[in-house]
């Protein structure tokens, strides 16, 4: 995206807070950021990894002393050490304003009632939702993730008009609540959907068996959370709050730029965190910017929808596999639902991959001819061949949390 002078001087003063903290110390050591006159410059600074910030851990992000800082946040850890981020009452209530203008975006107003499934504790999301339902002056309901039964009760009996969710669990709700035929006992209008990619047949299956529109938004816990950006009602792409931070699109493979439009990896750079700054950290999320303007009239600049990462790819055969393409594959072949689970093996020294999908069709005559045209098309889009296996529609898992699509049984 372009540079603006008032973005470099955001840049500028956020390296200088950021090497306060032990890790920018050490990492920049001998850089001036007053020597950062142009974008060219400022692209010659290494990009910060992931594992970067494990190496950090516990606290060696933090760029103010103790008595500033009023809470962490972590990520899961599941993959590695933790990442802890100390927010600072400005990094907190910096965040609230962007989820309050998420929430406006997405035609949110005082009057709802907005229900938020995600997690409490050291993840982000459950407060991030609930933060900035409150600085919009909405009536937030911090159920948490879990007790279906619980969900539905509070959703009719509140009338809840918003939910907030994961994908997976959106779809959950949604195929609960029509199984006991509760669809009239609802009042929900939108939904505000994050935390994980999902594809069109999936929001079509959501937006549609709940009667709401959706809406993507987006964050990560090393930059805030939840809530920097989200899509508006024209749902053609995500707006970024770039008075927050200034972003990059990159290609995966050699950290440079890529030309306007084409798909690449995100970087973000923080222009106002005090707690952890982060410079051009690489968020692994793959998409692109849209330079064209909006037709919602807004001035942010847009990314599309997350494609997926750059680092949850799979290899079969020689192959690579993405999420995301196999998503699109799916979406063009009729009667084949948005439900899929793919779970790799190894057999006498040779890789092998099941691929089990829903699908409303229930003769085997049907649903083995279903079958050989998935093998076919995954063949031919992929290159490599799957055994396809065709379940009935909820067979497959349903999760509270995030949906694990591939499932990488190799050592």
């Amino acid at each position: 995206m372009e540079m603006t002078a008032e973005m470099l001087s955001g840049i500028k003063a956020s390296i200088s807070s950021a090497m306060k903290g032990g890790f920018y110390r050490k990492r920049f050591a001998g850089i001036d950021p007053e020597d950062i006159r142009s974008r060219a410059d400022f692209e010659q600074l290494p990009l910060t990894e992931k594992e970067d910030l494990r190496e950090a851990y516990p606290l060696g992000l933090q760029a103010v002393g103790d008595e500033r800082v009023v809470r962490i946040h972590s990520s899961s850890g599941t993959t590695g050490k933790a990442v802890i981020i100390p927010y600072t009452q400005k990094d907190v209530d910096d965040w609230a304003v962007q989820f309050a203008r998420c929430y406006r975006m997405a035609g949110i107003t005082d009057t709802d009632r907005i229900q938020i499934t995600p997690g409490y504790g050291l993840w982000t999301a459950g407060i991030g939702f609930q933060l900035g339902a409150e600085r919009l002056g909405a009536m937030a309901i911090p159920m948490g993730p879990g007790n279906t039964d619980r969900q539905i009760q509070m959703m009719t009996d509140l009338r809840a008009t918003v939910l907030c969710a994961t994908a997976s669990y959106a779809l959950l709700l949604a195929e609960e609540i029509e199984r006991r035929g509760l669809r009239d006992s609802i009042c929900l209008k939108k939904g505000v959907i994050g935390s994980e990619r999902w594809g069109e047949k999936m929001r079509g299956r959501i937006s549609r068996e709940l009667g709401i529109e959706l809406y993507d938004i987006y964050g990560l816990t090393e930059i805030y959370g939840p809530g920097i950006g989200i899509s508006c009602e024209h749902g053609c792409g995500m707006h970024l709050w770039t008075d927050y931070f200034y972003f990059e699109i990159i290609n995966p493979d050699t950290g440079r730029p890529v030309p306007a439009g084409e798909t690449g990896e995100i970087v973000i750079t923080t222009l106002r965190k005090e707690g952890a700054p982060l410079i051009r950290y690489r968020t692994r999320d793959l998409t692109r910017e849209i330079p064209a303007p909006c037709p919602c009239g807004s001035p942010y600049p847009r990314i599309g929808m997350i494609a997926g990462r750059s680092d949850d790819m799979v290899k079969v055969k020689g192959v690579m596999i993405y999420p995301s393409r196999v998503d699109e594959l799916l979406s063009a072949i009729p009667g084949v639902s948005s439900e899929y689970r793919i779970e790799i093996a190894r057999a006498g020294g040779r890789d092998t991959m099941t691929l089990c999908f829903e699908t409303p069709l229930g003769s085997p005559g049907e649903r083995g001819s279903l079958e050989k045209t998935v093998e076919a098309r995954f063949r031919e889009r992929i290159g490599v061949t799957p055994r396809a296996v065709a379940a009935g529609m909820g067979e497959l898992p349903r999760s509270e949390k995030k949906t694990a699509r591939i499932i990488d049984k190799r050592e």
